[in-house]
């Protein structure tokens, strides 16, 4: 797998730590991103671009509106993969505008293990 540190950029972590919102429940690392993914269920499909990940779930940007609560499977297209990151099931957590953030409720332990080398990659090339 190539060097992912070109294509991915980690929120600073230099920062003084402020004390997080009532609905900010990150428990994760993020991750900035900017690729493609895709996502189906419930009589709908739609694809967006993946602004950033954790191992929890990732903030998904789209034109198709989804509303929280929906369920879905989601593909991401991630760079140096020879096949999309299959995610079996995601809930979508909270919607703001063409934005949406999804929490990753049904992974394969082979996909699981994918996303945290991507991570650790990501995070070693800080």
């Amino acid at each position: 797998m190539k060097k992912l540190s070109s294509l991915f950029k980690s929120k600073p972590s230099d920062q003084t730590p402020v004390k997080p919102l009532p609905e900010d429940r990150r428990v994760q690392p993020r991750f900035t991103t900017q690729f493609r993914s895709t996502f189906s269920g419930q009589k709908q499909e739609g694809q967006g671009r993946t602004l950033d990940i954790s191992i929890g779930g990732c903030r998904i940007e789209s034109d198709i509106k989804v509303e929280q609560g929906t369920r879905f499977e989601c593909r991401l297209h991630i760079p140096g993969l020879d096949w999309p990151l299959r995610i079996d099931e995601a809930t979508v957590r909270w919607v703001d505008g063409n934005s949406f953030g999804i929490a990753f409720s049904r992974i394969s332990p082979e996909e699981l293990a994918k996303l945290k080398t991507i991570l650790s990659e990501l995070e070693q090339d800080e």
